[in-house]
Formats: structure tokens, sequence, C-alpha cells
């Protein structure tokens, strides 16, 4: 059971172990507790006597756009309980000497992404204000189980992002996961409030989806 345990969170695929209380069952399984799973709460089942312990893999925080608001997001979601990791092709933005705390990829988005894998515990946040890099990346992410999409930019941005998906395809419904314009609408002005802004909606989208 252990072993299994160890290979499982090892897959970044979320666990549930279950024990009677007086300890005469116990097994694993990876369905069946979706909202312990979502609050990352262990806690007995009151209707069947059960402990439930949640094993979930790490959050991860994926950032496409190493630009100012994205240094203070890597520092306050690390708080948080993120693993962050921050794309972007231009070397000069993406720099260890920038984001000196934190994995950074300097590959496309859209591939990045799929390197990176995108899961049900990783939020994915696009902040180059470019839709060649920024396009790509939603495909990406659109296609996955990512619990968090947002995309950096003006409802009038929002709008034409959303024409381009549709005209490649995108169905209405899908593209309408994205969270644009991006974060809390609070009146975030500075590239520090901005972050606050999008941490908190990550924050409410993970636990009150």
């Amino acid at each position: 059971m252990l072993r299994e345990l160890v290979a499982r969170r090892a897959a970044r695929k979320p666990v549930a172990y279950e024990v009677a209380l007086d300890g005469s069952d116990r097994r694993l399984t990876g369905a069946g507790h979706e909202d312990r799973f979502r609050r990352d709460r262990s806690g007995v089942e009151d209707d069947t006597g059960r402990f439930i312990a949640i094993h979930n893999p790490p959050l991860r925080l994926v950032i496409v756009g190493a630009v100012h608001i994205a240094q203070h997001l890597v520092r306050m979601a690390t708080e948080t309980g993120f693993d962050p990791i921050v794309v972007d092709p231009r070397e000069a933005f993406g720099s260890p000497a920038r984001f000196p705390d934190c994995q950074v990829v300097n590959d496309w988005p859209d591939a990045a992404l799929r390197e990176i894998g995108v899961d049900a515990r990783t939020a994915v946040v696009l902040l180059t204000h470019d839709p060649k890099l920024d396009d790509p990346a939603l495909h990406v992410a659109l296609g996955s189980e990512a619990f968090y999409i947002g995309a950096l930019g003006s409802t009038r941005t929002q709008a034409s992002r959303l024409d381009r998906l549709a005209e490649a395809g995108m169905a209405a419904e899908q593209a309408a996961r994205i969270h644009g314009p991006v974060g809390l609408d609070i009146g975030a002005a500075s590239p520090a409030e901005i972050a606050v802004s999008i941490l908190a909606q990550m924050i409410q989208s993970l636990r009150r989806p």
C-alpha cells in the first residue's frame, strides 16, 4: 500500500487513504471524495465511521510571461503553497536573475506546457499580452484539466482573444473557462496589486468552483 501511495504521488495522482476507526479495514482510492480533494481536507466521515486521509499532488502555477506582475505573483504563490514555474522564450525576461526562487523555462509556451504536463492541480496564468505567445498556450491549457486559466488584458482584449479562438475552432463553452480580464475586480493598479487579485481568484476557483 505504501509503494502504491508513493507511486501515485510521483505520478501526480490524488489519492485518499481510507481506514475504519477500529483498524479492521483500510484501502487507497482515487475517487469518491471530490469535495475533500478540492479542499485538501482530511477527516472522519460521519456516515461511514471511516477516517479519510487526503494525499493531493502539490499545487502548481505556470506563469507564461516573465513580466513585473509575474515577479510578485511568484513570491505570493510560493507563500501560499504553490510551486511556480515561469515560461518565457525571451531569455532577457525569463532569467534566473529575475526569478531566482522558481523554475524558469525558456521555450515556446505551448511546447513548455506540454512538457510540464498541466493537470487538475495546476493553474495557468498568461501575462505576455502577445497573441503569438498566449494563444498557443491557451489551446494547450484549455485542452487540459487545469483548475484555473487566466489571461491578462482588458475586456476588449478578452473579446478579441475569444474571437481568435472561435476562428480556430474552439468551442465557446471551452473558451469560457478563461478568466479574462484576469483576477478579481478589486481595482488593482500596481503589478503587486494585480498579482494579489490573480492569486485570490486562483484560490477562489480552487476552493469554490
